[in-house]
């Protein structure tokens, strides 16, 4: 059986449907497993031994239409379900598995504050997509793959595996990021090494960070490695700070432990940190009951309402103690 898996973006969407993948192959020995996904977002599948081929495009799916095409699937495991999966699944006329993407659910949670979201995380959604396939969920945790060339020499830096607490920096929209004077607060007394991880994007911000913090030990590697680099670092770091971002849902691969802050999204949209068997190892802080919250599935470059209380309310002693008792 020659499967399609499709899943365009962005970081944590992608990592979260690599248990379905590896499902899939270990559930389905006869299954061949191509994976159709951005050229930007390669590195994060490019090691998985569970995909016999990676497929990318870099602006439009019809730059590999025919290949596609030639390829001759079987079925398709439609792990986006957006309009352009839908063409793509109307021109290769083949059989297709949808999850369900709870847009209605969301649109009704986000605009008019009504949750009617399921309490299920988005993992256990992308399984209803290859039900059919009499594939189900190992229960396992997300699968991150890294090669010797993303391993970094810790000691070159004086960490040690274990021993540094991790830092996502940036995330894909503004109201989803800490803010530093937050960061300052949580970290102001912080007696390990620190780590910080982003983008070129999240130079400005890791250098005001510093400059907030500079008696302490912080090692800045924003706009400097790769994301498999990343990848690594929170693989070993003792434990991962962080919004909702890619990073949060990488570090859960590796069951590194989590505190996770929440701005303007929300984890009952399903995408929290994915601990299917050790919960215990991450928490969520949050600012609840406010009336504009969640503003938006995915974020805004500025908050809509100009207070951004989801974060600059957020209870930075409980954060403080989280990060402190991770480390006894």
């Amino acid at each position: 059986m020659k499967i399609l898996v499709l899943r365009f973006s962005s970081i944590g969407d992608i990592v979260l449907t690599t248990s379905v993948v590896r499902c899939i192959k270990q559930q389905v020995p006869s299954a061949t497993i191509h994976y159709l996904t951005k050229k930007a977002y390669k590195s994060i599948l490019e090691n998985n031994p569970y995909i016999d081929k990676l497929i990318t495009f870099e602006a439009s799916i019809s730059e590999k239409l025919s290949q596609l095409k030639s390829e001759k699937y079987d079925c398709i495991i439609d792990l986006h379900n957006n309009i352009r999966t839908l063409k793509l699944k109307w021109k290769l006329g083949v059989k297709a598995y949808s999850f369900p993407k709870k847009n209605l659910q969301k649109f009704l949670f986000t605009t008019f504050k009504i949750n009617r979201m399921p309490k299920v995380h988005v993992v256990d959604r992308y399984f209803k997509a290859v039900e059919k396939l009499g594939v189900k969920n190992d229960s396992l945790p997300t699968d991150y793959f890294l090669s010797s060339a993303d391993e970094l020499v810790l000691t070159d830096y004086n960490l040690a595996e274990k021993s540094y607490l991790a830092i996502a920096m940036g995330a894909q929209f503004a109201t989803k990021q800490m803010p530093i004077n937050l960061l300052t607060d949580v970290l102001n007394n912080y007696a390990f090494p620190i780590v910080l991880l982003g983008g070129k994007e999240d130079e400005y911000r890791s250098n005001e960070l510093k400059k907030q913090l500079e008696s302490l030990n912080i090692i800045d590697f924003c706009g400097k490695i790769t994301l498999n680099q990343s990848a690594y670092l929170c693989k070993n770091a003792k434990l991962l700070l962080t919004a909702d971002t890619g990073l949060m849902h990488i570090a859960a691969c590796f069951e590194t432990p989590i505190v996770s802050v929440w701005g303007n999204t929300s984890p009952d949209l399903g995408m929290y940190p994915y601990f299917p068997n050790t919960p215990e190892k991450f928490s969520m802080h949050e600012v609840k009951n406010l009336s504009c919250r969640p503003c938006s599935k995915i974020g805004h470059q500025r908050c809509p309402k100009g207070h951004f209380m989801c974060m600059t309310m957020q209870n930075t002693n409980e954060i403080e103690k989280k990060l402190v008792n991770r480390n006894e």
